[in-house]
């Protein structure tokens, strides 16, 4: 019988941040049960032979959310990492928006991270010692952006739970921290940008010149290199980190660049 260091769930873990999250965690030998609502053969083969175990899960729904956490708890009795990395991203003008859009958005970036949130707090309660729950927001969670107010919303609004309840449940042991990407390579939401665009270099340019270190290194930020700040925030080294929002966005949230 395997005997993991920790149990762990990660919400969108199909591709992207959420998949290079989830192959980290088991490389450090956890259980690691993932949730997305379709996967590829390819990333689904890549995420199993690392032991992940993939759940078809839509974040939006309380009830499968609860499945989820309570699928991992029957699996190994604890809960002690939450990852909510699922997410849309949404370009459209206030005049454009309609009431389903909002919802949508709201529902994926915003409710699913509370309910994930309740969920595992429930369990995390139980054990002596807590847990650690890490929500992906986004430099738009930083700092407002003319181009997608109701994304921009969702994840300032997801910044804000992050600290309430890293406040509410310190005494708990259970902390709760998030990270604020900027424009991540590979992932199904950079994607998005490359839409009606015949320049696919182009584009990559564009999304480089808006962070300043991007732009210095020339090129856009991995999936990995977030990854590896999820797995910190779990890790024993930030036992007493909480309440924090880490920009990992080449410096796009810090203001205007220098030419």
């Amino acid at each position: 019988m395997t005997t993991h260091s920790k149990t762990v769930v990660v919400t969108g873990v199909a591709s992207g941040i959420g998949k290079a999250t989830a192959l980290n965690f088991a490389a450090q030998g956890c259980a690691v049960i993932g949730a997305d609502l379709q996967y590829s053969d390819e990333n689904r083969a890549r995420l199993e032979t690392a032991g992940v175990t993939c759940l078809v899960a839509d974040v939006r729904s309380t009830a499968s959310i609860e499945c989820v956490v309570n699928g991992a708890l029957a699996d190994t009795s604890r809960l002690d990492v939450l990852v909510n990395n699922a997410g849309m991203g949404m370009v459209k003008q206030i005049g454009d928006v309609s009431e389903t859009d909002w919802d949508t958005v709201m529902d994926t970036n915003l409710k699913a991270a509370f309910f994930g949130c309740k969920a595992a707090i429930a369990a995390m309660l139980k054990q002596p010692s807590g847990g650690s729950i890490i929500n992906v927001a986004s430099n738009a969670g930083l700092l407002p952006r003319s181009h997608d107010p109701v994304y921009s919303i969702s994840k300032m609004a997801l910044v804000g739970l992050t600290k309430s309840l890293a406040l509410c449940h310190s005494k708990d042991r259970i902390r709760i921290n998030c990270v604020c990407p900027g424009p991540v390579e590979n992932t199904q939401m950079i994607e998005e940008n490359f839409v009606g665009r015949s320049d696919r270099q182009e584009v990559v340019r564009e999304l480089i010149q808006a962070s300043p270190l991007a732009r210095a290194w020339d090129r856009m930020i991995s999936p990995g290199e977030v990854a590896d700040s999820i797995l910190y925030l779990a890790s024993e080294a930030a036992h007493m980190v909480s309440g924090t929002a880490i920009a990992i966005d080449g410096g796009k949230s810090l203001g205007v660049p220098p030419d």
